[in-house]
This record gives C-alpha cells, structure tokens and sequence, in this order.
C-alpha cells in the first residue's frame, strides 16, 4: 500500500469537524441508541452532556440515591469525551496553573492541583469497580523540543515535586531522550508515571453503562433548547421536558451549538478550537515498542503541540493541527501526516486508515471555569485539554455540592474568567491571530 494512501478514505462533515472515519468508533460496540426524551418527566437532577463530567455526576448522584435523568443531544460520547488523545494527565496545564496559582492561596492551589490527582485515582477505581477494559497503560512524558522550553519543564517539575508533593515525575536529560522516544526532535522531557492513556471512548461508554446501572435515565438525541428557572427548574427538548430540583450544564462547546444559547453569559468564556487525530496502520509490536520504549503518551510543550501515543493493537495515533476554524482546514490528512513524520521520519510506510477531529473547549487563560448560573443550576466547562482525569472529579464536586459539600467545588469555581474579545462573530478571527502569533512564538 503506497504510503498515505488510506487518507483517501477519510471524510469530514462540514458541519464542526464531526468525525466521519474514526479508529475510536471503529473499535468499540456501541449499545442501542437510547430513547429520545419524550413527554414530561420529574427527577432531582437533570445533567445536560453525556460525557465524562455529566456521566461522572450521573454516577455519583445515583449512588447518593438522587434520581438523575441525563440529557444527550447527539449519542454519549459524541463529543470530546469520545474524540480526544487519550491522555490522562495530572494538573491543568502550564498556563492554566499559573492562572490557578495567580489568583489562589498557595493552600488552594495545591488543593485543587490534589483535586486533579485525585482525578487519576478516580478514573482507576472506575475501571476497576465497573469492569470497564479501556486498555490503560501507565506514563506520559512532556516533551521539550528545544533546550530554552527544557529550561522551563523542568522548573515546573521541580515546583510541582517540592511544594505539591507529587513524587511521580523524572527528569529525562538530553543524554537519555533517545532511549525513551526514538526521535531526533526532542531535546528533553519530564516523565510522568502517575499520569497515563487510554481508550477515551470505551471508557466514557463503559461509564454510561454504569449509570444506566446505577439506575440513571439516559435520552439521546435529546438536545435542550431551553431552561426555565426557578425553584424547580425545567429543561426543555423538542420533545419533552425534565421538570428537577437541581441540573447540571456539561455540554462545553456544543451547549451553545445545541442548546440554542441556552446560557450565552458562559458561552462567551469558551471558544472551540480544532484539533485532528490521524491512526497509523499496525507496524507491529516489536517496532511499537522500539518507537516509544514503555509505550507512554506524549505531547511536546510547543503553544500549538503535537502529541502522540501508541494503541494497543501498535498503531500511532498522533494529534497537531489545532485551529480556531470549524472548518475541515484543506489538505488536513496531508498535514498532520506531515507533523507526524517530522517527530518520526521512519514511519513514512505506513498508511493512514483513519482520522477524525474535534474541538477543545478553551478558556482565554486556560483554566478550567466551573460554577453556578442559579443557586440549583451548575455548570463545568473550559477543560482546555485536560479533561479526561478533571472532567471525572468535576462531576463528583457537582455532585458533593449538591449533597451539601461545596468547598472543593467552591475553589474552582471561585476562578475569575474573562470573555474573549470580539463578541459572538469576531471572537474565532480574534483567536485566529492569537494562534498565529503562537505559531510563529513556537519557531523561536
């Protein structure tokens, strides 16, 4: 098979980047789709979102006893909680935690640094407890490309080591690079063995059969386009309704596509930004486990990054090419396979049966925006990449506050953001110029 030629197989809808070919979808068994929500129905919480967050509280509601019906506008796992990387990382990111850091206690900002550690646990003890086989493999390694962001990894290693007490990372020098990662692209990196990866859409369905489990009433297709107020709120759909003593937003990005700008004040705070994933054919395990030595996964700390892990059945999934556009960028197979073959030359063999894209939901200083539009209406969004541990544990602090315990969730949400400027039509173009000027930071 010539090289490249299984990107001809690939197709994006127009319409926001909907995956039309991807190796997640192709490797699972998706259970019938649920029934649409129809006519009125009481429960104590509506969640909006069948994703991780929405699940997670789901899950942890129903334990708790509480009557939960969840509302999904498309089919769970439909958005970024069945397209991302797979990577399971501690914290929020270097520019979320500097953002967490300015504005918190030191005592709060390694609390809520536990709380994403706490996320990693969360997410095992599922796994666990559920029986969800979502191939999970420990290790991640952050990658510096050039020896001025090496300077700056491993300040932060050091920081998160001595005053967050996380014992898990190692410094990898520029003399041991090339044992861990076989490319010449990479000066230097920080391995993390506490973080990992893992098939994010076997574990957000196997998440959702816990729930239905668990006594959860879950609607597909069931997108709300309004919500009444008050004492007992309710959640309207084109078919039904969710009449409820609290409910929680977790739709991120698509809540304001979907839901008809049911909450327009949040969705200022987030913009959509593209990301594609491209899945290599097999290349088999002996030169899998030769690319990658312990198959960790990996991204470099790059403003627009490239990152990368190796499946269970010995493929790459490399992910680049994020965009402020919603539009299908022309010749995006190309150029990710391009991005690809800069970190690993030796891969130009292989085909790319499959690829697939989707948006990150970013805040405009990267740190997560959680909080309440009413006293009994919650919201969770503004993950910025670092969902898949967060996310889980944001559902739970949902939960908790729901349940009388808000202190966890109070500190996230005491967080100040800012809109992004531009308003409703000119906040992309503006994001655009944002990430151009990073691209051309990143040549530096």
């Amino acid at each position: 098979k010539p090289p490249g030629k299984g990107a001809d197989l690939v197709s994006f809808h127009r319409n926001a980047g909907i995956p039309g070919n991807s190796y997640y979808e192709a490797t699972v068994r998706r259970p019938p789709p649920a029934a649409r929500l129809a006519g009125r129905i009481e429960a104590d919480v509506a969640v909006v979102g069948g994703g991780y967050a929405g699940l997670s509280c789901a899950l942890d509601l129903a334990g708790r006893g509480y009557s939960v019906a969840l509302l999904e506008a498309r089919r769970i796992g439909w958005g970024a909680s069945g397209r991302n990387g797979g990577e399971v990382i501690v914290g929020v990111g270097f520019d979320g935690e500097q953002a967490l850091e300015a504005q918190l206690a030191p005592a709060e900002a390694k609390r809520a640094w536990d709380v994403t550690v706490e996320g990693l646990a969360l997410l095992q003890e599922r796994m666990r407890r559920h029986a969800i086989d979502c191939e999970y493999r420990p290790g991640y390694l952050s990658l510096a490309v050039k020896p001025r962001r090496w300077g700056t990894l491993r300040r932060w290693a050091e920081h998160v080591s001595r005053d967050y007490g996380y014992p898990h990372l190692q410094l990898v020098g520029p003399a041991e690079i090339r044992e861990r990662v076989a490319s010449e692209r990479y000066y230097a990196a920080v391995h993390d063995a506490g973080s990992g990866h893992l098939h994010p859409l076997k574990y957000c369905l196997g998440l959702a059969q816990a729930a239905r489990e668990a006594g959860v009433r879950i609607h597909e297709e069931s997108a709300v386009v309004r919500i009444a107020h008050g004492a007992r709120p309710v959640l309207a759909t084109a078919t039904g309704e969710v009449a409820c003593r609290f409910a929680l937003l977790a739709g991120n990005v698509y809540l304001d596509e979907y839901g008809r700008g049911i909450a327009p004040g949040i969705a200022r705070r987030i913009v959509p930004v593209a990301t594609y994933i491209v899945a290599t054919e097999p290349m088999g395990r002996e030169r899998a486990d030769a690319l990658m030595r312990g198959r960790p996964a990996a991204s470099d700390t790059n403003h627009i990054l490239d990152y990368f892990r190796v499946s269970a059945d010995d493929r790459l999934l490399f992910g680049a090419g994020e965009s402020a556009s919603t539009r299908e960028p022309p010749g995006l197979v190309a150029a990710v396979r391009r991005r690809m073959l800069r970190a690993f030359p030796q891969l130009a063999d292989l085909a790319i049966p499959y690829a697939w894209g989707g948006f990150v939901d970013l805040t405009l200083n990267e740190a997560p925006d959680f909080g309440r539009l009413a006293p009994n209406v919650y919201y969770l969004q503004g993950f910025s990449g670092h969902g898949l541990a967060l996310a889980g544990m944001a559902g739970r602090m949902v939960a908790e506050a729901i349940g009388g315990q808000a202190e966890r969730f109070d500190i996230f949400a005491s967080i100040r953001h800012r809109d992004f400027p531009g308003g409703r039509w000119m906040r992309k173009p503006a994001l655009a110029l944002g990430m151009l000027y990073y691209r051309m930071l990143d040549l530096l």
